[in-house]
């Protein structure tokens, strides 16, 4: 039976745990053995993680630091966490490796897709790192990439919160939960889940998206049987995990 290939998007503030920044070993563990919970199921596994616990170009704006820097800045961030990422897989045993979209030789393998496909046939989990390579992109629209670029079925993104609400739950508790969207409704009702050139890359590629709560443990395995509370995005149909 053929393998079902998903890339995991994660923000790097789930890294921080409880802290406000860097990364916290209760965090990084909790997300290590959901990947691991995952890729024994027989999944092959792509990873996508942000910088923000570490630096967030942004912030780099806000202190006078041109855009373009900044954002290279924040790439350096994402690979500090795809090489902790990795050391946590390797110490529990399961094979992975970090690939760079800015080469970086001494510390890690540059990013191509073929090498990408080759780690991947090979059983270990490929942790994308350093986004798209490229400034004014956000590793939403990597994750997006890299999701088309290796041929995934699904692209799911594990946040703080347990789906898409119309407006921040954390600060309006009564705001709608979509428990579906089509791309088209998440474009047009400006919802901020994710970059529009992710959204539109994902629909150009008819790759669907599932956003859930990864704050607990095991919750990705769940979402894939399809359990538990999630959104789903694609052109509309049945549920994007393939078991509901």
């Amino acid at each position: 039976m053929q393998k079902k290939r998903v890339l995991i998007k994660l923000s790097g503030e789930i890294l921080a745990g409880k802290s406000p920044s860097g990364i916290e070993t209760e965090a990084i563990i909790r997300v290590k053995d959901d990947l691991i919970a995952v890729h024994r199921e027989g999944y092959e596994l792509g990873v996508v993680i942000g910088g923000g616990n570490i630096y967030r170009g942004t912030s780099g704006e806000a202190m006078g630091i041109n855009r373009a820097t900044a954002d290279y800045m924040g790439m350096l961030a994402t690979v500090i966490n795809a090489l902790a990422l990795q050391n946590a897989l390797e110490c529990s045993g399961v094979e992975a490796r970090v690939l760079s979209a800015i080469p970086m030789p001494a510390i890690c393998e540059p990013y191509a897709r073929r090498r990408a496909l080759h780690h991947i046939g090979k059983g270990r989990i490929v942790v994308f790192a350093a986004g798209s390579g490229n400034p004014y992109f956000t590793t939403d629209t990597a994750a997006a990439l890299r999701a088309s670029e290796i041929g995934c079925s699904l692209l799911l993104k594990g946040t703080k919160v347990a789906g898409v609400y119309e407006d921040d739950p954390v600060l309006v508790p009564q705001a709608k939960f979509f428990p579906s969207l089509t791309y088209k409704e998440v474009l047009t009702r400006d919802l901020h889940i994710m970059d529009s050139s992710a959204i539109t890359l994902a629909r150009a590629n008819n790759i669907p998206i599932v956003i859930f709560s990864i704050l607990e443990a095991g919750s990705l395995l769940r979402v894939l049987r399809g359990e538990g509370v999630f959104t789903t995005i694609q052109e509309g149909g049945a549920c994007a995990c393939g078991t509901c």
